[in-house]
């Protein structure tokens, strides 16, 4: 069994907006819907598990309903950090997940996924147990400790960006969530982070420039653009 994990908790307005950036109105859609319908679509996503702060699930629910997401099953409070509102997920799929079910575990604000992507999360994790999406690195990183100087400069063909989904067998992302508490890792932003703890590997998949997280308002400015150019291709 495959679940999406579509993690909407945080409520960050970097760009300016009084609302969520998950909750921000595309073209007449919630972004967080534009997103979830990637999943919903996908023919090996059995089930869709939405971690949202309580003041948005009643908006969430009725968008569910308006845009037919027939494969959401819950919708799980958010936690204070990432973190907590990834173990809160985990913790609500207990009883109902085996130990080699797997977990796709995706930002709400990236809602460009493409259907390849979480094919090959999926097949990936079948094979590993842990993979993260990521992506070359364009550019050169700067190393810089305090900001003003630079430290170091990594070579660029070992280094990647980032991305989500980050993709677990059930079992190794619940022993890893648990395993970090008891340590008092608290505020780990990354998934694969606490995986790594356990000494396990995490394997690659590739990602893409699409897939990108709209945080700042010049990413929503592009990501209209990019929808609307699709829609103008498909008409």
């Amino acid at each position: 069994m495959n679940i999406a994990v579509i993690l909407a908790g945080g409520s960050g307005t970097r760009m300016g907006s009084e609302v969520p950036k998950q909750f921000i109105d595309i073209y007449g859609k919630p972004l967080i819907v534009h997103t979830i319908e990637a999943f919903d679509i996908n023919p090996k996503i059995d089930y869709i598990e939405v971690i949202c702060k309580e003041d948005w699930q009643e908006d969430l629910m009725i968008w569910i309903r308006k845009y037919g997401l027939t494969k959401v099953k819950w919708i799980v409070d958010g936690g204070e950090t990432r973190q907590e509102s990834v173990y809160n997920g985990i913790k609500h799929l207990k009883g109902f997940c085996s130990e080699d079910d797997i977990l796709v575990i995706h930002d709400a604000a990236r809602p460009l996924i493409s259907q390849r992507i979480i094919d090959e999360n999926i097949a990936s994790t079948e094979d590993f147990h842990a993979v993260d999406t990521v992506i070359e690195s364009a550019d050169t990183i700067i190393k810089s400790i305090d900001g003003e100087v630079i430290d170091a400069v990594p070579l660029r063909k070992e280094l990647y960006l980032g991305q989500t989904p980050q993709s677990f067998k059930y079992g190794l992302i619940k022993e890893a969530h648990e395993e970090a508490i008891k340590q008092g890792v608290l505020s780990a932003t990354d998934d694969c982070q606490l995986v790594l703890k356990l000494n396990k590997d995490v394997h690659l998949v590739k990602g893409d420039k699409l897939n990108f997280k709209v945080t700042t308002f010049e990413d929503l400015l592009l990501l209209k653009s990019i929808i609307k150019l699709g829609k103008l291709e498909v008409n």
